[in-house]
């Protein structure tokens, strides 16, 4: 046994140098990374309620998922998960995989991202753009199987929906929270009314509720997730077991299952979107910021309007800070194709225009969808 000592410690070292080097990287990166904007938008039907869009677009990966990629590498290189030459896999409908793919590139590593075969076609190719493989499941719900059998095989598992909640430090260190209260510090409301997310991983809204309760603040917050998803139905019960009542065409959130990231208790309420109102929302995010956003995004912008009615009706005032995901461009072949819309069912019209009605005279846009 004592003979074989010689042989292993050189090995040790030379990965331990590595990941000191892999390391070093990610803090180069993260220090020539500048902070995404927080955009401002005021409508004529909502009087002294400000509203504030966090352009996590434009990382360089293109997508708010580009913060949490970054978390799980530093995740498993910090805890020994990833060594030199490893090959990495994750499960992933396309943003996170994306963002994961571009640090692989960046350490030199191989990717291989599960999707499923449904993912838009944009999204696949700007994974093998950077590089990465796409190992891609006709069942959804198949994909965290897959990844495991390249685990089983000896690739690191980055389990972005396993450890999303725990691989970002949510007491600060530049999370999203932190980033967005200090952003808002010269705002004539710095402590908003409600911040506003989807649920993917859970990873973002996780730490989000816990850095407000961290710094005791009455922010609350808020998810928005399309209609009947696994996070709105489980926390309406407290039920972890809930499934989704129905499948959706937003990409990235509304996820069929209860996942272990999502952490129910620091959520202040739940809003369900209708597929076709998240398209419509995301359309006229193109109208009002010159340029597109994904469908979670326009999921979001539905949700505060719903708020903000409610703040109006209340005679409240303040401010309502929500996400901009990741780029329109990679569902310029679904969401914003009109024949696609049409194949899939989807007539935005009567959204549209209540959306537009909603930001002119500060009603809600449309009654919520039911949770079940």
């Amino acid at each position: 046994m004592n003979s074989v000592v010689p042989l292993i410690q050189p090995l040790r070292h030379a990965g331990r140098r590595w990941v000191h080097e892999a390391l070093e990287s990610l803090a180069q990166e993260a220090a020539r990374s500048a902070d995404t904007h927080l955009l401002k938008l005021n409508f004529p039907g909502f009087h002294g309620i400000d509203f504030y869009f966090k352009d996590e677009a434009s990382h360089p990966s293109g997508s708010l998922k580009h913060r949490l990629a970054r978390s799980l590498y530093l995740y498993a290189l910090c805890n020994g998960r990833l060594g030199p030459d490893q090959t990495v896999v994750d499960a992933s409908s396309g943003s996170t995989a994306i963002s994961e793919a571009w640090f692989a590139r960046l350490l030199g590593l191989r990717f291989i991202a599960v999707m499923p075969a449904c993912t838009a076609p944009g999204k696949i190719r700007d994974v093998q753009v950077l590089g990465g493989e796409v190992d891609l499941v006709d069942d959804p719900a198949q994909v965290h199987a897959r990844a495991a059998e390249h685990a089983a095989r000896g690739a690191c598992h980055l389990d972005q929906f396993g450890l999303a909640e725990r691989a970002t430090d949510w007491r600060g260190n530049n999370n999203i929270a932190e980033s967005i209260i200090g952003q808002l510090a010269r705002e004539r409301s710095p402590e908003p009314h409600w911040i506003v997310c989807g649920a993917g991983t859970g990873g973002t809204s996780a730490t989000i509720g816990r850095y407000l309760r961290y710094r005791r603040l009455h922010t609350r917050l808020c998810i928005a997730d399309p209609a009947g998803s696994g996070f709105i139905r489980g926390w309406q019960s407290s039920d972890r077991a809930a499934v989704a009542s129905q499948p959706t065409l937003i990409e990235g959130i509304g996820r069929p299952r209860v996942e272990p990231g999502f952490v129910f208790e620091v959520v202040d309420q739940a809003i369900g979107v209708p597929d076709e109102a998240s398209i419509a929302g995301a359309w006229l995010l193109g109208e009002l910021f010159g340029h597109r956003y994904g469908g979670s995004s326009g999921t979001n912008f539905v949700a505060c309007l719903n708020l903000a009615a409610t703040m109006r009706a209340e005679g409240q005032r303040g401010s309502i800070v929500s996400l901009l995901c990741d780029r329109g461009e990679r569902y310029a072949e679904t969401l914003f194709d009109p024949h696609w819309l049409t194949a899939h069912g989807i007539d935005r019209s009567r959204c549209d225009a209540s959306l537009r009605h909603s930001i002119e005279t500060g009603c809600a846009p449309m009654p919520r969808a039911p949770a079940g």
